[in-house]
């Protein structure tokens, strides 16, 4: 069927073309025109819709003798386009995607090429502040003018740095660099009252001769981290651990879990401090005591603000049966 339609198509195609040049032809010669125009582009005009007619037909044969083409022409084709749209939409979420991630990626090899010109810094061995690295600290306490305060502030800070950068440039002054954004974000915050603390950090690394240190303060509420005589943090401990190399163990374990605690309550101490004579207390009372359950406690002896130093002591308790 399908061969007999195509041979119908191309004899029909053959008969009404030559038509249309014949009847183009005479009407170019008899200088017939149509809206006015003149008779050779009335003659092209009049071939052009010949061959249009000649598609008409085909399509039109088409559609009334094949019932795949009609099939499809008007059920595949629109239902192939709803399918592309919808693909489309499904498209763009993935294409965000692809765009985050590859932001990600390049924001990583951004870290990773700082990462490689640190450890060149590092291994030149002319380092001498790290980026992040806290220079300076002020306390601004609640009946403090910051905006008053600032200048004298920054001078000490200055000044300290200097000492560590260029300690041979006695006349250098004004090394540290940092936005004025961030100062009127910080003075703003002041204004509202209360107790805080400056943190002046590096924001890069700086060798040794560096002509200017680019800093980035940043404002901490003072506020009370441990009082004294709080217990931060304890362990029990079972029969078998009682050996000072297993409580040795045990208390390492609880600094460093103390250590966490207090941070994550926003302390800026990354050290504990610790009453040096808890370990003989301890011995001496394993000694006096045996074959009990024992529980380990690190208590503050002392109330600490955020950047005060932590300073404990480690207990050790009787557990009652």
């Amino acid at each position: 069927m399908a061969w007999i339609l195509i041979v119908f198509l191309i004899l029909l195609g053959g008969l009404i073309a030559p038509f249309g040049d014949i009847l183009g032809t005479k009407i170019g010669k008899a200088r017939f025109s149509i809206l006015k125009l003149r008779p050779k582009k009335t003659a092209t005009i009049i071939t052009i819709i010949t061959g249009g007619f000649i598609s008409s037909i085909s399509i039109g044969l088409l559609i009334l003798v094949s019932e795949e083409f009609r099939q499809r022409l008007f059920v595949d084709i629109p239902f192939l386009q709803k399918t592309l749209d919808e693909s489309k939409k499904a498209l763009i979420p993935l294409q965000k995607e692809q765009e985050e991630l590859e932001g990600k990626i390049i924001q990583k090899e951004k870290e990773l090429n700082q990462l490689k010109n640190n450890i060149k810094e590092f291994r030149r061995g002319n380092v001498v502040i790290k980026r992040g690295q806290t220079l300076f600290i002020a306390e601004i306490k609640s009946n403090s003018n910051l905006k008053r305060d600032f200048p004298t502030i920054y001078n000490e800070a200055d000044k300290f740095v200097r000492k560590i950068v260029i300690p041979n440039n006695k006349e250098a002054k004004n090394i540290l660099l940092w936005r004025p954004s961030d100062i009127t974000k910080i003075q703003t915050i002041a204004a509202r009252g209360g107790n805080w603390i400056l943190l002046i950090k590096s924001a890069t690394n700086v060798l040794k001769g560096d002509k200017f240190v680019f800093v980035s303060p940043d404002l901490l509420e003072n506020k009370l981290i441990v009082k004294k005589g709080d217990v931060i943090t304890s362990s029990i401990l079972a029969e078998s651990d009682l050996n000072l190399k297993s409580i040795d163990l045990q208390i390492k374990s609880l600094l460093r879990e103390t250590r966490d605690k207090i941070m994550s309550k926003g302390s800026q101490v990354s050290e504990i401090k610790t009453n040096g004579n808890f370990i003989k207390k301890i011995r001496d009372f394993l000694q006096e005591n045996q074959n009990i359950k024992f529980k380990l406690e690190v208590v503050s002896l002392r109330d600490s603000k955020t950047v005060e130093p932590i300073v404990v002591e480690i207990n050790i308790l009787k557990i009652a049966s």
